[in-house]
């Protein structure tokens, strides 16, 4: 039996498959996004919630269906130009739909109608693509989770979970009513429903085997159904053609080492889960005889991988620790769920792309889908992308060379982004994403992710600074970037630390070298969470030497929208530290926010004013200030994300310009000068899916310019770090 992949191997192949290739190789890459609330019927608010949760695709693969609880409905997307998909409908289902599956020119949808938990219903729904409609109706008998269509379109088979309520004794099973499967004749794609069969499903796993609740199936070419029971641990292998059980097994347990597992504001992948349930969620067949599982876990288990089996119920691989390792290292590694489940795999896609088999696992709370090699053994990593929040269902389209995602959050009303569906093609090429990753040092994985502020090295060419903002409050951080590699990579990292220990109280937002071998660091305050608004001077190995708070003529006007950048101009007794306030205080005009000056040498305070853009929706306020040659350069964003971004640029201010006044007083307002746009280059880097906070901007030794973005710490973000180098016009 394979066991896990090591680190190191991962680690290689990862960076392989980002590396400038030798000769051309065939990648994917996303080439498009869509928000689906561009699908919400007239008549529905635009702020209505709605999801892509579970998607499918017409068989000439120019049309995407998927499922949309919140809303009700099946939602349609043009797909025929795949880098300008359309918006082409929603159809509301009168229940909630939690799975589609499509059959000739008819789609399957299976709508869940219960009236509760202990009164489950359910119907499968026939809709004909061409016309939308709904042209027939067969009673389930139980509230159904996923639908699949036989690859001879023969029949269908719907799980019927009849889930558990977790409110009642704690989500202990049993909770009647059982689930069971339904099997269902097609006759040119549409059900027979008079041919229905159910499946009985009691009295086969060990764990509360009178409860029975399927999740996920998947059919193969010889018609034989998989079907995963996940509360319950147990795999079904059922002849789709009789509705005979051929077998049932465990799906086992594992346990899990070299992972984070504390949600504590740090990434530490030294921890161990114990052996536990698998407890899968998706299931696809590789072939006839092999499948692979996602062990997302519900009740009480969750391995934070995926497992291959043979219908037997072998064991043919694990992987362990090696997806969320791999996953760390890119980034996206989500703390808040570090003491769950972790990241979380959900769904699975397969299949044959330029005669290479292909399988692709779904890491629900890292926002990122694994594309693995099938090797008939042991699988090969190949690239992570990067999808939507919380990718829920995948759909391989091989005739066309695209694979699409449905990714189900929705934080609209949150002022945040949309649920989204991401197209990826796949062709020649050279991955496009991650655009940073981290390096072993000792062994020991380099967890990163919310970075902030960044700064060029003084000495070397390609190197920058860049640190992580208050998600990580027990471990704020100095990250050493060789931005001469690609994908640029983190090298090495410094704690920041106050008498030996983590530095607490820290949102660092800002970095600058102080001259010394060490930094200055800029943290934004926010006296609601008692972290103060303040400057730290640190040495080499990031213990603070110094420690300088604002002036109470600053602190009269605070707001939590702090400082967000600091720079240095001058040298010896004449250095002046500059810092960027992010939003308008309660002094500040509206419109304007403050450039704050502090000379170490004479502890005095001055400021200016800075006029800010106008944007559409949401805030405008700025993210970095850093010196280089005669100006001061200022990013200036909005908060918006996707398609609503508008503001995300570049200006500055000559340095003579910048001639601070006492505080509390008046002060003037500095000329800018607009010198680069972002958002061409985030949308070129993203196709579409522009993130909202550019928060870091550089110049390496060489006068290279530099951008990276902050994902949030993937909480309520797709977790995406876009780093790139910044071609500006030439300026007088």
């Amino acid at each position: 039996m394979k066991t896990k992949i090591s680190r190191a191997a991962l680690t290689a192949a990862l960076l392989a498959s980002v590396a400038a290739p030798a000769a051309a190789e065939q990648v994917f890459n996303r080439i498009a996004a869509f928000p689906v609330a561009q699908n919400l019927p007239a008549d529905k608010d635009k702020l209505t919630p709605s999801s892509a949760e579970i998607i499918t695709a017409s068989e000439d693969g120019t049309m995407l269906i998927y499922s949309d609880s919140p809303l009700g409905a099946i939602g349609f997307i043009d797909i025929t130009d795949p880098r300008a998909p359309k918006a082409a409908g929603a159809l509301m289902m009168d229940g909630e739909p939690t799975s589609v599956a499509v059959a000739g020119r008819k789609v399957l949808a299976a709508v869940n109608t219960s009236e509760s938990y202990v009164k489950p219903s359910g119907q499968l729904r026939v809709v004909d693509l061409a016309t939308k409609k709904v042209e027939a109706s067969c009673d389930l008998g139980g509230q159904p989770d996923s639908v699949s269509v036989s690859p001879d379109k023969s029949f269908a088979a719907i799980a019927i979970e009849n889930e558990r309520d977790e409110k009642v004794n704690d989500g202990a099973l049993p909770q009647m009513p059982a689930g069971d499967l339904v099997i269902v004749s097609l006759k040119d794609g549409a059900a027979d429903c008079a041919s229905i069969k159910h499946v009985t499903l009691t009295g086969l796993a060990d764990v509360a085997g009178d409860d029975p609740e399927p999740e996920f199936v998947a059919i193969n070419s010889l018609g034989e159904i998989a079907l995963t029971l996940q509360e319950n641990n147990d795999i079904v292998i059922i002849d789709g053609k009789t509705g005979t059980v051929k077998t049932s097994f465990s799906a086992g347990k594992t346990a899990v080492e070299g992972v984070d597992t504390k949600s504590d504001g740090a990434l530490t992948f030294t921890g161990k889960v114990d052996e536990r349930p698998r407890e899968p969620d998706a299931v696809k067949w590789l072939d006839n005889d092999r499948f692979v599982i996602a062990n997302e876990g519900d009740w009480k288990g969750g391995t934070r991988g995926f497992t291959i089996f043979d219908k037997t119920g072998k064991v043919l691989f694990e992987s362990g620790a090696a997806f969320e390792q791999a996953i760390a290292r890119i980034g996206h590694f989500p703390d808040k769920r570090a003491k769950s489940k972790g990241v979380e795999p959900e769904g699975l896609e397969a299949a044959t792309f330029g005669g290479q088999k292909y399988f692709f696992v779904l890491a629900e709370r890292a926002s990122v889908v694994g594309v693995y090699k099938d090797t008939g053994a042991e699988p090969q990593l190949t690239q992570l992308l990067p999808s939507g929040i919380s990718p829920e269902g995948a759909v391989a389209i091989p005739g066309r060379n695209l694979l699409a995602t449905a990714n189900e959050v929705d934080l609209g009303k949150d002022g945040g982004v949309r649920s989204h569906v991401m197209l990826y093609q796949y062709a020649e090429g050279t991955p496009t994403y991650p655009t940073l990753v981290s390096k072993d040092v000792d062994g020991k994985i380099i967890g990163w992710g919310a970075l902030s502020g960044l700064v060029g090295d003084a000495e070397k060419e390609g190197i920058l600074y860049a640190v992580s903002d208050s998600f990580y409050s027990m471990q704020p951080s100095i990250f050493t970037i060789d931005a001469s590699k690609t994908p640029a990579e983190i090298t090495n990292v410094v704690r920041v630390t106050r008498g030996g220990q983590p530095a607490q109280k820290l949102d660092l937002e800002g970095i600058a070298l102080d001259g010394k071998g060490g930094f200055w660091l800029a943290s934004e305050g926010d006296s609601a969470k008692l972290v103060p608004h303040a400057l730290y001077n640190v040495d080499a190995k990031g213990e603070i030497k110094a420690e300088i708070g604002l002036p109470a003529e600053l602190l009269a006007g605070e707001t939590r929208f702090g400082f967000e950048g600091v720079t240095s101009v001058g040298k010896g007794d004449d250095l002046t530290l500059w810092m960027a306030v992010q939003r308008e205080w309660k002094d500040d005009p509206k419109g304007s926010v403050k450039l704050v000056a502090y000379k170490p040498k004479t502890k005095e305070w001055s400021a200016v004013r800075y006029p800010l853009d106008k944007a559409g929706e949401g805030w405008v306020g700025l993210s970095e200030i850093t010196a280089h040659g005669d100006y001061v350069y200022i990013v200036e964003r909005d908060n918006q994300i996707g398609d609503k971004a508008k503001l995300k640029k570049l200006f500055r201010v000559a340095i003579a310009d910048l001639k601070g006044a006492k505080l509390g007083g008046e002060l003037p307002v500095v000329k800018k000068e607009d010198v680069h746009d972002f958002l061409p280059d985030l949308k070129a880097a993203t196709n579409g899916y522009v993130v909202d906070k550019l928060e870091g901007f550089a110049f390496d030794k060489s006068g290279k310019a530099y951008a990276v973005t902050d994902n949030d710490g993937v909480d309520d973000s797709s977790g995406e770090t876009i780093f790139f180098p910044v071609e500006m016009k030439a300026i007088n």
